[in-house]
């Protein structure tokens, strides 16, 4: 029974100092993945530079896949899955602190994006709100309401939440 004690012990020993407030001005590996309207999965893997007041760049890569149901099969299958419409897009975006509180802070999330959807080139804004929830030693929690616009895209809007992780650099 000690032998299992002091195991979890050891084991949880790292987790220690991650609850609490991390200070601004932190860089961070952001990842995040969500469900988009209509029929779609979108992940995000970006580099977030906080400045002042937690304001922050965000420089990130995008994956946007919209699945669809098989014609023949009369329902969503592995193959109606995969294959219907992928986009993967670049891009940088601003992020305004708008609220402020003792362990958590939001941000407005404006941005722009060009990538492509596998046959054509594609662009697309960004705009969404994104609350986080800060830890000890820089690591955070979030979520995001976001709506992009793309321009060549087959669906014009894409209306969605992600959340995700924020890893301290």
């Amino acid at each position: 029974m000690k032998k299992i004690i002091l195991s979890l012990a050891v084991c949880l020993l790292p987790l220690h100092g991650l609850f609490a407030q991390g200070s601004s001005n932190v860089n961070h590996l952001n990842l995040c993945v969500g469900a988009l309207y209509e029929r779609g999965f979108d992940a995000t893997l970006s580099y977030e530079h906080e400045t002042k007041y937690h304001h922050s760049w965000e420089y990130f890569a995008n994956a946007y896949i919209q699945y669809d149901t098989d014609s023949e099969a009369g329902h969503i299958t592995k193959e109606s899955f995969w294959n219907n419409y992928f986009t993967y897009n670049l891009g940088i975006a601003y992020k305004p602190c708008v609220l402020r509180g003792r362990n958590h802070h939001g941000n407005l999330r404006i941005g722009a994006s060009l990538g492509s959807d596998t046959r054509k080139v594609i662009g697309a804004g960004h705009i969404g709100f994104e609350h986080s929830y800060d830890f000890r030693r820089g690591w955070s929690l979030f979520w995001q309401v976001k709506e992009d616009v793309v321009l060549r895209g087959e669906d014009l809007f894409r209306t969605g939440v992600t959340v995700g992780i924020k890893v301290p650099l």
